[in-house]
């Protein structure tokens, strides 16, 4: 493995034992080659204001700031760090792959599950090789679901967000949501001709399925379709209203 691609890590953990042991435990991967501590959500913000780093092992219950807000913060960021979420508990697992968690560990954090984190992490700062696609390919306008014994057939244009889970994605449509083995990525590229928008870290939208946008005090701005509403980011609002009104005036033509 080359220099280049070995990763900056920041533990954010209050725990003193605990923290210096995660810092122990990355230290010793031959995919990292710095690592640096911070003992509370604030302390982590003034570091990640001065410094980049390319993974934050971020603990979720911790007073003050906690693992949740931080990462809320990282997501505004333009070259923002990839997300590991460390905590005792799976209670915030679907909430921390809604931010865009890359992994979540549950403590006591075992070698193995560390490795495999980093692995994933150094997977997605490395850039994608460059894969050739036919000119004029309708990517995906159908997308193969394998559920066991069956295989479903869920057509592009019903689909009206997606939503990253780790390594998958969730797909939502009006009826039913399916998990699908891609990255939100990949399918940000390919579907962007259709009329998808990314709307936050972890999340593309249908433009065609947006019926309005909503503020709420609890979740921020929100786009609503029938199959659920969607967290909308600072970073991503103001591309998706012009593409909205773009919609609505192509719509008047």
């Amino acid at each position: 493995m080359t220099i280049q691609t070995r990763l900056r890590a920041l533990v954010v953990e209050d725990e003193a034992s605990t923290r210096q042991e995660l810092a122990a435990m990355l230290a010793a991967s031959p995919e990292v080659v710095e690592v640096s501590e911070a003992d509370g959500g604030e302390s982590a913000v003034r570091l990640l204001g001065t410094e980049s780093y390319d993974a934050v092992f971020l603990d979720i219950s911790m007073p003050g700031l906690d693992g949740m807000e931080v990462a809320r913060l990282l997501s505004m960021l333009s070259a923002a760090p990839a997300i590991v979420f460390v905590t005792a508990s799976e209670h915030h697992a679907v909430e921390a792959f809604g931010i865009g968690a890359a992994d979540y560990l549950l403590k006591p954090i075992r070698p193995e599950r560390l490795a495999e984190a980093v692995s994933r992490v150094a997977a997605l700062r490395r850039p994608p090789p460059a894969t050739p696609r036919p000119a004029g390919a309708d990517e995906l306008a159908v997308v193969q679901i394998e559920t066991g014994r069956h295989t479903l057939f869920v057509h592009r244009d019903d689909i009206q967000f997606a939503e990253a889970h780790g390594d998958y994605v969730r797909l939502h449509t009006a009826e039913d949501s399916h998990l699908i083995r891609l990255s939100l990525t990949y399918l940000e590229e390919v579907w962007a001709p259709a009329g998808f928008v990314r709307a936050h870290r972890g999340y593309l939208v249908a433009i065609r399925w947006v019926t309005d946008l909503r503020v709420t005090s609890s979740s921020g701005l929100l786009a609503c379709t029938p199959a659920g509403d969607v967290p909308v980011s600072r970073r991503h609002a103001r591309a998706l209203k012009e593409r909205l009104l773009a919609a609505v005036r192509d719509e008047a033509r």
